[in-house]
């Protein structure tokens, strides 16, 4: 059966991603002096204003403007209203409210007397979602690993002076055919890009094809029906928080699966690792991943909740879309017996207390090898329930 699916990425100065990139790169900076910190940055950003707001707790002492700054101009914002030298910066940042912290330091199984693993509870309630699938070699859906590849390379020939007259702010978008659940070509490609005022329309359709959309689609999955829509409004002078407002936590979609999975609603950047919202996200996939590297199944959506101050998962929701080797039942009964998604335990396993967060702050927090969810260490353990 024909069907389609379409997913976007945006590059890193898109306004929203801006924000992203800052809230990540001060969650990093604190990492970097206090792995114990707790984070909750967000940063609005707004034509030449960008606030930084939120809670954190901790024994470091970071310049929050200078370190928002330096990123402005490493994203490549050194000319308009949002130059990284002349734009506005209001901080507004507050100690992490005590009755949070009441539930995170302490986890209800702990005052009931519970282990190590029940030290401190979840930092909020809320569902968390997992994803893996045998689509790509990165387990991830292709629609979203091609708008992903193009986004970045959107970036590189901007930054390598290859195209000098790219400005940061750009989007992109990639409709896949299938025929059941097999990709079997690329319908639609939709690249959007700032540019210079001096370039033309034509000009840049003809760069961008050559130099962003050819060197990352393969050609097997492009023919002659293959739909390009490039700068589609004509022109794209005017962008980054100049031409749009940017707030962090935006691209929840851009960020996780590219609507190939169902997400819980909450954010990953700027927030430290007892926020489950992200700690378990990660985990999540973590354990997708393994679980289709282990064969026990083809694709699979892991769902998790959690009490705000509890440590263990008040749910686990297992669907494998019908490619699983053993009911879904029988998958979730084998990840609760050999994954611990307590917050203590998950940030154990996964590292979480290090400076890794800058680097998902763009072009997605999954699919990237050196990200330590991503690993596959537990597929051998798995393979023993097939």
């Amino acid at each position: 059966m024909k069907k389609f699916f379409t997913s976007e990425s945006v590059t890193e100065g898109h306004p929203d991603k801006v924000c992203d990139c800052i809230s990540d790169g001060l969650v990093d900076a604190i990492y970097a002096v206090d792995p114990m910190a707790r984070c909750a940055i967000e940063c609005c950003a707004a034509y030449n204003l960008l606030l930084i707001m939120g809670e954190v707790t901790t024994t470091a002492t970071i310049d929050y403007e200078a370190k928002a700054r330096e990123i402005i101009k490493r994203i490549g914002y050194d000319f308009g209203t949002f130059a990284y030298d002349r734009c506005r910066v209001i901080v507004e940042i507050h100690r992490q409210s005590p009755d949070i912290a009441m539930g995170v330091d302490a986890s209800m199984e702990k005052k009931a007397g519970g282990d190590e693993a029940d030290l401190f509870g979840a930092g909020d309630q809320g569902m968390m979602f997992g994803y893996a699938c045998k689509e790509t070699e990165e387990c991830m859906p292709l629609p979203i690993m091609l708008a992903h590849r193009l986004a970045v390379r959107l970036t590189e020939v901007r930054k390598s002076g290859l195209l000098t007259y790219l400005r940061p702010d750009g989007k992109t978008q990639v409709t896949v055919e299938y025929d059941d659940k097999t990709p079997v070509r690329v319908d639609t490609v939709v690249v959007s890009t700032q540019h210079d005022a001096f370039v033309s329309q034509e000009q840049i359709e003809r760069d961008l094809k050559e130099y962003v959309i050819r060197p990352i689609i393969p050609d097997t999955l492009l023919d002659e029906q293959t739909k390009y829509f490039i700068n589609p409004t004509g022109r794209f002078e005017i962008g980054g928080p100049e031409g749009d407002s940017g707030l962090t936590g935006r691209k929840i979609i851009v960020d996780t699966y590219g609507g190939r999975c169902a997400h819980g609603g909450g954010a990953f950047s700027g927030k430290d690792p007892t926020k489950v919202d992200r700690s378990a996200a990660y985990m999540a996939r973590y354990i997708c991943k393994n679980v289709v590297m282990a064969g026990l199944a083809d694709e699979i959506e892991l769902q998790v909740a959690y009490a705000i101050g509890v440590a263990n998962p008040v749910s686990l929701f297992v669907d494998t879309f019908g490619t699983g080797k053993k009911s879904d039942a029988e998958i979730a009964d084998v990840i609760a017996k050999e994954f611990d998604l307590r917050p203590y335990s998950i940030i154990k396993t996964l590292g979480l207390r290090a400076p890794v967060y800058s680097k998902t702050c763009a072009y997605g927090h999954f699919g990237k090898e050196e990200l330590p969810w991503e690993k596959t260490d537990r597929a051998d353990d798995l393979k023993k329930y097939l």
